[in-house]
């Protein structure tokens, strides 16, 4: 009969605890309280205990609930045996390396992420194989083939042990997510200068890597660039996962899919709240380079003062603009070719005339419009345009003239004021 001063052969009774202080330490003690040889006891029965947690795993976890002759199940019934082991060597050894045999439970843990799945049902069976254990550790006292005051060591040493193996599935768990989601950015980033090359990458290469990136090819795209100027450097807008974004390089760089979808401005005004971003123009997969090439020019004018320099701008709104300034020269050029005769007006009348020379431009010629617009009597306006016939003559009646005339005037309208005193008509118009 077993009872507190009775044992079966071969098992002393159990000595006190050892203290306990880091974890290795406190494990250590747990399995030192056990009498020597009761692994030795326990050792024959451990291919039903195996069969039974298995068993129960198959039948009340969904995700194990698969035939006997499967692949994955012939792994789990490989890691129930190791976890049994393992116990059991540490019941022999209590000072056995716990550092080299968690290696195999952070393996386990790295294979549930390289698969994709969530360890949620794993931890469920590691909880459900202890339990498992614990009720045949009972049914084997109830039996007399252990002595009773075993049961509190055992169950300590078993909970501890469960603790442990699940600390290092999660740890080769995570590890293994971390370096994924390394992987997947990097990928990611390829595709970001992908799409963003010229001349365009071929169909079949962005498709190849943006399977690899886990990114759905979508119709049109638009590249956003952000002025990383104006933003810490530890501050990254969070945007949604089907947008692809890299800010480690200056300007920060986005692709948004499918940008004309519905909801999608708002979405994009959402992340870059605060910060100077410029969305390039809607573009075909392979034309990302002029999405951002357009953008990166309208960033560019922001921060001339030329385009708002706050806020987030859309280069569809400012395309005349984007235009006027591709090739500054060319605006000089045109200046030079038409304002030059205001040269001779001194200031500030030649600034006045500039202003109403494009007012009137603007407004079909229609000088009770200028006055209005320009908050000045009808007849200021006409003594200005008056002006303005003697010192063009009939130049300023060419309609081809007049054309080349207001686009001059107005790219130089949007020029800031530099501040300088001097300067010719053409540099301080408008």
């Amino acid at each position: 009969m077993v009872n507190g001063s009775t044992l079966p052969a071969g098992i002393p009774p159990a000595g006190a605890p050892a203290p306990a202080g880091t974890p290795a330490e406190e494990s250590s003690a747990a399995f030192r309280a056990f009498p020597s040889g009761l692994h030795d006891h326990v050792r024959p029965f451990l291919d039903e205990i195996t069969a039974e947690v298995v068993r129960a795993i198959r039948t009340e976890i969904a995700e194990y609930a698969r035939p006997t002759d499967d692949t994955y199940m012939h792994v789990v019934n490989r890691g129930v045996e190791q976890a049994l082991e393992g116990f059991l060597a540490r019941m022999a050894h209590p000072d056995t390396d716990w550092e080299s045999v968690k290696a195999t439970y952070q393996n386990i843990g790295r294979g549930e992420a390289n698969e994709g799945r969530s360890l949620d049902s794993f931890q469920s069976a590691l909880r459900l194989g202890a339990r498992v254990t614990w009720r045949r550790v009972n049914a084997m006292v109830d039996a007399d083939l252990l002595p009773r005051h075993v049961l509190a060591a055992f169950g300590e040493a078993l909970f501890l042990h469960l603790d442990e193996m699940a600390a290092a599935t999660t740890a080769g768990y995570t590890e293994a997510r971390l370096h994924a989601a390394g992987e997947l950015q990097q990928r990611r980033a390829r595709l970001i200068d992908l799409l963003t090359a010229d001349p365009p990458a071929s169909a079949e290469a962005i498709a190849d890597l943006a399977q690899a990136a886990q990114w759905p090819i979508p119709r049109e795209v638009a590249v956003v660039v952000i002025d990383h100027a104006l933003t810490p450097e530890s501050i990254s807008p969070i945007v949604p996962p089907e947008f692809l974004a890299r800010f480690s390089e200056q300007p920060g760089c986005i692709v948004v899919p499918d940008p004309e979808g519905p909801g999608r401005a708002r979405t994009i005004a959402a992340a870059l709240q605060g910060l100077r971003a410029v969305v390039g123009p809607t573009v075909a997969l392979h034309e990302g380079a002029r999405s951002r090439r357009w953008a990166l020019d309208a960033l560019e004018l922001s921060r001339r003062g030329i385009l708002p320099r706050a806020g987030l701008l859309h280069c569809a709104d400012h395309l005349a603009t984007l235009l006027l300034f591709h090739d500054e020269a060319l605006i000089d050029a045109l200046a030079q070719r038409h304002l030059l005769p205001l040269e001779e007006v001194r200031s500030p009348q030649r600034e006045r005339l500039a202003e109403t020379l494009l007012c009137w431009l603007r407004c079909g010629h229609n000088a009770s419009e200028v006055a209005t617009r320009l908050a000045v009597h009808p007849q200021t306006v006409r003594y200005r345009l008056r002006q303005l016939d003697e010192v063009f003559g009939d130049r300023l009646h060419d309609p081809v003239a007049q054309f080349e005339m207001q686009l001059a005037l107005h790219a130089l309208s949007l020029r800031p004021d530099t501040g300088e005193t001097g300067g010719s008509a053409v540099s301080r118009t408008g």
